[in-house]
């Protein structure tokens, strides 16, 4: 298997809701008003919103309902950069757990958490390099 992650699935209560959050924060989509299923071309790789119950089926699990022990991240050029996609997630509709701060690690970084309870933490890590695409390079 080749080291490389293709795909993010997110399931969320209400597809709507949850579109409208991704779109509020400036993602972009081809999909149309009636697909069961939303695409955003992130960088290299796509984040997909589905309903929660028809992903927990396909994926053959069962949702104990509580978090599934995963947070994603979203690298940003400055703490400042930080402080600005926080205060967008949180007009958009996102609860903000953790505001930007230092970290114990040397960088600066915040958390939100999306309308279905999916955690995202936004760094800034003075040691990564973001390219002009926005992909990161340890």
């Amino acid at each position: 298997m080749e080291q490389r992650l293709s795909l993010v699935t997110l399931g969320v209560a209400d597809l709507s809701r949850a579109r409208r959050f991704y779109e509020e924060v400036g993602w972009e989509t081809g999909a149309a008003p009636e697909d069961d299923v939303v695409f955003f071309q992130t960088g290299g790789m796509i984040v997909a919103l589905w309903d929660r119950a028809r992903l927990a089926d396909d994926s053959v699990v069962t949702d104990s309902g509580g978090w599934g022990g995963v947070t994603l991240a979203h690298n940003v050029r400055s703490p400042a950069d930080v402080d600005a996609v926080l205060a967008e997630a949180e007009r958009a509709g996102a609860r903000i757990a953790r505001h930007g701060a230092e970290t114990f690690w040397g960088g600066y970084s915040g958390v939100f958490v999306d309308p279905d309870g999916h955690p995202w933490e936004v760094a800034h890590n003075p040691h990564w390099t973001i390219a002009d695409d926005g992909s990161v390079r340890l």
